[in-house]
């Protein structure tokens, strides 16, 4: 599907911005929002360029650079901080051979921090794509990529 059949599934209210973005977002194989996809949107709500861009840029779920199909995101919350969740940073960077804000040679997964995931009574944590993995230790961590990078799709 191309990027303004896929804009076009969404009527063209401003208020729809972020659910185009999510979609493009979602379905671009870097996980990225290109910067023709970003000019498109704006043409197609009828916004300038600027503000589609600062509402690109301003959320953290959002990212203008090519990122891996799995996006790890480690917690960085003060409980999670309490519970040794900044000591998995290093692990995690060490089983991937990146370092946060990269993405792995083999494009499979890209390592970002997050504010919170909401997690706080499970801490430390992080999440792959959408999904949650709580408890975190050097093990459980490498048993979890281990099996992210075994799945096929």
């Amino acid at each position: 599907m191309s990027t303004q059949e896929l804009i076009r599934q969404f009527d063209p209210g401003q208020d729809n911005l972020l659910n185009i973005l999510h979609a493009l977002q979602n379905t671009h194989p870097q996980s990225y929002l290109t910067e023709e996809a970003l000019e498109e949107t704006a043409r197609y709500l009828k916004m300038t360029k600027a503000a589609v861009f600062g509402v690109a840029g301003y959320y953290s779920m959002f990212s203008l650079k090519p990122r891996g199909r799995h996006i790890i995101r480690i917690c960085i919350s003060p409980v999670c901080e309490i519970m040794k969740g900044n000591s998995m940073i290093p692990v995690i960077e060490g089983v991937l051979g990146i370092k946060t804000g990269e993405t792995t040679k083999d494009g499979l997964f890209t390592l970002e921090t997050a504010e919170c995931l909401g997690q706080c009574h499970e801490a430390p944590s992080m999440m792959i794509n959408d999904k949650v993995f709580n408890h975190l230790s050097e093990e459980r961590i490498r048993e979890v990529i281990t099996n992210f990078r075994s799945q096929k799709s």
